[in-house]
């Protein structure tokens, strides 16, 4: 397999060598995706550096684990960060995968009250460890320097298409050439920092005998499972991961090395020291104030605050046409989010806004296990046709000011036209509703199901629970944290 300069534009920014080019694809299915880390780590020969805010104990997880393992077993040198969000009580089965001579596996901000799990994490945060509300949310997947996969998508089944229930949209570009570079450089910074710590210093349990060869047959029976084989032939019927086999992803781009960045959050940020100007909320805004013509964006967890609220509602009234796809409640894994997001629909619909929700059903439910249900998980903006982002940050104050956070900024009119794509079919009526105002305070979500148009009054598809927990969050001052 196989910042900002100029008019405000990263991508102007003085970087690599003219001759430096990337080649770039985008990767919307979730079996492709997994494919794609597959092959990156089977084709690896020096070096996977992997970097991840939550890797699940799930089937998925346990697959691409045991690719890892046999990376490692090949020569190849493992380093593992994970945030330590989703890493507590699991201390023995990653102290177990550190233990490999050529694997080492470090948690990014972790807790020092872990014997007490997650209560302990709440307790040390209310006795003054606020920087613990602040996670590493950054996903990478790197091999060799040279190749990096990098969007929205944390390793576990829902992000694979392989969960039962709910299976996450997401989105990932994969870069191989000189911008990869970039990606392998921020997980050097984070390596490198005082708050990522190896697991062997940080818990006791860590540093138990024995539990390598029991993991390593663990993983070894994850593949041979009954469901292990159903997902394999999930992947063997898809025409996307048939590409990624034949080394041929579509729609594969060549970027010339000023026109495509990967840029991160300095680590600095979840101890709020991290100078705001090398920050990635910045340049995402000086982004949007750059649209002359179009600003769509893709975000599933959407609170603009004021001052992005003001800014979409000006470019709006100055005849930018502005669309944002987001989750509808009923869709949302973060029912609290939603309630800080509804709080801007009417003024945002006024300015004239498209706002669409996508559904917890339909075709973007479809997965190997036969899941009814999806929930938006993908992070992209798109500017005037030529220029995109993809990453991880969510246009919501955790990602602004709390979270680290890791994305792409790419020109390039075909990346954008197929980024432009996926915002038209998600937005689609059969996969979204559009908001739209009735009159003063009386909002109206408009579809289509079975070809016919139907319409609500209240938040569709959502049980009354939820709709009074997202009003109770409207009221609650807690946006900050959102």
């Amino acid at each position: 397999m196989s910042a900002l300069g100029e008019g405000g534009d990263v991508l102007n920014a003085p970087q690599r060598p003219a001759e430096a080019r990337s080649d770039v694809a985008l990767m919307q299915g979730g079996l492709t995706a997994f494919a794609a880390r597959v092959e990156a780590a089977r084709a690896a020969t020096t070096s996977l550096d992997l970097q991840y805010y939550n890797w699940r104990d799930d089937l998925t997880g346990r697959l691409l684990a045991r690719e890892v393992l046999h990376a490692a077993d090949r020569g190849v040198q493992v380093r593992v960060l994970l945030d330590d969000m989703y890493a507590i009580g699991r201390e023995r089965l990653l102290g177990a995968l550190d233990a490999h001579p050529r694997i080492e596996l470090r948690l990014f901000n972790a807790t020092r009250w872990r014997r007490f799990g997650l209560l302990g994490l709440l307790l040390e945060m209310l006795f003054g460890g606020w920087h613990l509300n602040r996670r590493m949310h950054n996903k990478a997947w790197i091999a060799d320097g040279r190749v990096v996969i990098c969007g929205g998508r944390n390793i576990g089944d829902e992000y694979f298409d392989a969960a039962g229930e709910i299976n996450f949209r997401d989105l990932d570009l994969v870069i191989a050439g000189a911008a990869a570079g970039e990606a392998r450089d921020i997980f050097e910074r984070y390596w490198r920092h005082r708050l990522s710590r190896p697991i062997a210093a940080i818990s006791p349990a860590a540093n138990r005998r024995g539990g390598f060869r029991a993991l390593s047959m663990r993983l070894d029976a994850a593949r041979r499972a009954p469901e292990a084989q159903r997902f394999f032939n999930g992947l063997g019927a898809d025409p996307g991961v048939a590409r990624v086999l034949a080394g041929e992803l579509s729609r594969l781009a060549s970027v010339a090395p000023r026109d495509i960045r990967v840029m991160a959050d300095p680590p600095d940020k979840v101890t709020g020291l991290a100078p705001e100007a090398d920050c990635l909320a910045p340049a995402i805004l000086r982004m949007l104030r750059s649209a002359t013509s179009e600003a769509l964006l893709i975000s599933p967890y959407f609170v603009p605050g004021g001052e992005g609220a003001d800014l979409l509602e000006k470019l709006a009234r100055n005849g930018v046409r502005v669309s944002v796809v987001t989750n509808s409640l009923a869709a949302t894994d973060v029912v609290a989010v939603h309630g800080g997001y509804a709080r801007y629909r009417e003024r945002l619909i006024e300015a004239g806004v498209a706002l669409h929700e996508l559904k917890p059903s339909g075709e973007e439910g479809v997965s190997v296990f036969g899941s009814r249900g999806a929930s938006l998980h993908t992070k992209a903006l798109v500017i005037d046709g030529e220029r995109a982002f993809v990453g991880s940050f969510n246009l919501d104050p955790r990602s602004a000011t709390l979270n680290t956070e890791m994305g792409t900024f790419i020109r390039h009119p075909g990346m954008a036209r197929d980024l432009r794509e996926e915002h038209a079919r998600l937005a689609e009526p059969g996969r979204s509703w559009r908001v739209t105002l009735e009159g003063p305070g009386c909002l109206l979500w408009t579809a289509e199901e079975r070809g016919e148009t139907v319409t609500s009054r209240t938040e569709p598809g959502a049980s009354l629970r939820r709709r009074l927990l997202a009003w109770l969050v409207g009221w609650l001052p807690i946006e900050s944290q959102l």
